[in-house]
Formats: C-alpha cells, sequence, structure tokens
C-alpha cells in the first residue's frame, strides 16, 4: 500500500500578464524608495489567494474541485483593478506590503465567502482573519531599519497596475524549491459555468 502524496495548494484569482508585467514595474519603482530587510515577489509568482490550503492529499482536490465548482457556476466574470500600496498588519509593522483592489470586489468577498463555507462540507477549516483582497508584493523580514515606506504611504501615490476581467478560480499546487516557489495549475474553474 502507497502513501498518499501530500501538496501545498492554494485557491486563487490568476492576474493576466500585462497586469503583472506593471506590477514588476510598479516593484521596480518602490525598490528605489523603500529599502531595509524585504524579500520582493516575483511578478509571475503574484495571485491573489482566496483560501490557502498548506498540505493537502491528492484525494483532497476532488473535493475541493466539487466545493468550487458548486460556487463558481452562478458567478459571471467580473472586474477588478490593482491598486494603492496598504502594508499587513499595519505601516508601523508592517510584514506585508501589497497592492490593493477596487471594482467588483464585493462579488469577490462574497465568492470567497461562500468557497470557504463550502469548504467546511469537506473538513477544511473556515478562514480565521476577514478576507481582504490584495496582491503581495514584497514580505519584509524584518520592519526595524525599514526606509521610505511611510514616505510612500504619506503621499499616497496611485500605484495602479490596470484592470482585468476575472474570469475564474484556480487551484494551484506550490512546489517549494531554493529558488522560490514553482506554482503549477491543478484545475481551472471558469466563472459562469463556461
Amino acid at each position: 500500500m502507497s502513501e498518499e502524496k501530500s501538496i501545498r495548494a492554494f485557491l486563487a484569482v490568476d492576474p493576466p500578464r500585462e497586469v503583472l508585467d506593471e506590477i514588476g514595474r510598479i516593484q521596480d519603482r518602490l525598490r528605489n524608495i523603500i529599502q531595509g530587510d524585504i524579500r520582493w515577489v516575483r511578478p509571475e509568482g503574484i495571485h491573489l489567494t482566496l483560501k490557502f490550503f498548506g498540505s493537502i492529499s491528492e484525494s483532497d482536490v476532488a473535493n475541493i474541485s466539487q466545493a468550487v465548482k458548486n460556487n463558481t457556476s452562478n458567478v459571471k466574470p467580473f472586474t477588478l483593478g490593482i491598486r494603492r500600496v496598504g502594508a499587513f498588519p499595519d505601516v508601523k509593522r508592517p510584514r506585508v506590503l501589497w497592492l490593493g483592489m477596487d471594482g467588483d470586489v464585493e462579488i469577490l468577498i462574497r465568492l470567497q465567502k461562500k468557497v470557504d463555507t463550502e469548504l467546511q462540507n469537506y473538513g477544511f477549516g473556515k478562514e480565521e482573519r476577514s478576507f481582504k483582497p490584495h496582491l503581495t508584493l514584497a514580505r519584509i523580514k524584518d520592519p526595524r531599519g525599514l526606509i521610505g515606506l511611510v514616505k510612500i504611504m504619506e503621499k499616497s501615490e496611485d500605484y495602479a497596475a490596470g484592470s482585468f476581467s476575472a474570469g475564474g478560480l484556480n487551484l494551484f499546487k506550490s512546489d517549494l524549491t531554493p529558488k522560490g516557489a514553482v506554482y503549477t495549475k491543478l484545475a481551472y474553474f471558469p466563472f459562469g459555468g463556461l
């Protein structure tokens, strides 16, 4: 009897290439202003995560797929705009630097809640924190000695990366390598049952 393999997985909206290219340009601008112990996320590794599962079994993929399909078939594609730099948990103690969203954010938040609730029927725990749609630009290893972030927030420049139509959700597998995470799509769930 073979032991079932464990997969690190997450559910996300995958922004299109042109938005990711613009995010890369925004990161370049921010790198010139913000200095410190920061690890920037490669633009091709940026996703709008709705649910991080951690390690799941291969058999969990079918249950996740069913839960997601149950909630994407009645959703029509919607538009999201990427703009505004922010930090979690806040500017005074930043750990994550992100780009926020506008557009049909309420549709996205409702969808995330429905999917999260449905996944509980398959034994997946409910998200502890409330869902705040964002794209992670960088992780701040040590906020001490960080220079430039407050200046960015005070200027409140609009770091816009464009808008796109979200047409579905992706279930991604994440393999950690010495060069960073490598993401592979396991399943795609189009909105409106397309």
